[in-house]
């Protein structure tokens, strides 16, 4: 059985874990005379996946670059500004609105990739500095609500197919994409290597600059997306609306929780969904259960600490499969002056005692 789950991929172990949390939530939840798999409440978890999972899905093109996205945030606020002020409650805006809420986010994240990529500023400070020059804009700029959505554009946000929300729909269908692309294209082969090794990847012919660039271009137009999907919820823009949901250390926490090497190189998208999946059945069941709002971030964290502890013990285990055949020093025989085989050791102490080489010392 161990063996077994040895051989099994981070992503299958984080759908299992998914299937295991569910149980458990819905045995809790239960207690409280609710049904965890109604309608209402799938739609609530669904509807609660839709905008981490944006978010998270390019926070995963980053880390898998080696880099990190500290922005989104405040991407996310300004995206839903942009958008609401640029509809103004009039239908005839709202596709200009978007394509200029994903050229200022597209922009937002070239900037970053060049911080990164040409000036070699690590990910982690180049988007900090670029996260508060956002958020003095908005500070200085807005002091509330602004703009208007209109109701068309706020179906994106409140309509669905049964209990499955459109949003949820569209980032699924954006996560699809996002695989695809790292799976079958050149710049997803290429974002693998420069976050594995990039010098290597560099001497390999690969052109790192690009994949990095690229990666965070996508982060933040994702980031677009989720305002764009706050906005149509909320009616409105708001100068606060990413922050308050602490959006980035919530969607790097998922990226982990999904499998994905903080240190680049190595994870997928999928495994990305499963862990925003569990994050939201967690807090789904912590506010039937109606928990202190302090508990669930101990929770959370507690389950990250617990991923991350069992990922780096399966890293350690497979290590020692790996090796468990090669040849080993003391089992290698040798043959003495005399043409007597013994078994080879580097320990000067047994060697004597098996040759009677030392004893002549």
């Amino acid at each position: 059985m161990r063996t077994r789950l040895r051989r099994l991929d981070t992503t299958a172990l984080v759908y299992i874990a998914l299937v295991i949390v569910l149980i458990v939530a819905a045995i809790l939840v239960s207690t409280t005379g609710r049904n965890l798999f109604s309608p209402g409440n799938i739609r609530d978890i669904l509807t609660g996946m839709s905008v981490l999972g944006f978010v998270a899905i390019g926070q995963t093109l980053v880390i898998l670059g080696a880099s990190l996205d500290l922005s989104v945030p405040y991407v996310m606020s300004l995206a839903s500004l942009v958008a609401a002020q640029t509809m103004d409650g009039r239908d005839g805006m709202v596709i200009p609105a978007v394509l200029l809420t994903v050229a200022i986010t597209a922009l937002i994240g070239l900037a970053n990739g060049l911080f990164v990529s040409v000036l070699k500023i690590h990910g982690f400070v180049a988007t900090l500095g670029v996260g508060l020059m956002l958020k003095g804009y908005l500070d200085t700029n807005y002091q509330g609500t602004e703009g208007e959505v209109p109701w068309s554009f706020q179906l994106f946000g409140a309509s669905g197919i049964g209990p499955v929300p459109i949003s949820t729909i569209v980032m699924l269908a954006l996560a699809a994409l996002v695989a695809f692309i790292l799976v079958r294209t050149t710049f997803g082969h290429h974002l693998f290597a420069s976050g594995g090794n990039a010098e290597v990847a560099r001497l390999s012919g690969v052109r790192e600059r690009l994949p990095i660039i690229g990666a965070h271009i996508g982060s933040s137009v994702c980031a677009g997306f989720a305002g764009l999907l706050l906005a149509s919820r909320l009616g409105v823009g708001s100068p606060t609306v990413g922050s308050q949901g602490t959006y980035d250390l919530l969607s790097i926490a998922a990226v982990v929780l999904g499998g994905t090497v903080l240190m680049g190189g190595r994870g997928s998208i999928w495994g990305t969904i499963g862990g925003v999946a569990i994050f939201a059945v967690l807090d789904n069941l912590m506010s039937v259960m109606q928990f202190n709002p302090f508990l669930k971030d101990v929770i959370r964290g507690l389950v990250i600490i617990v991923a991350v502890a069992l990922y780096a013990r399966r890293r350690i285990i497979a290590r020692r499969i790996r090796f468990a055949h090669a040849p080993q020093g003391p089992n290698i025989a040798t043959r003495n002056r005399a043409g007597i085989e013994t078994p080879r050791t580097d320990n000067l102490v047994e060697r004597a005692a098996v040759t009677g080489e030392g004893s002549k010392a």
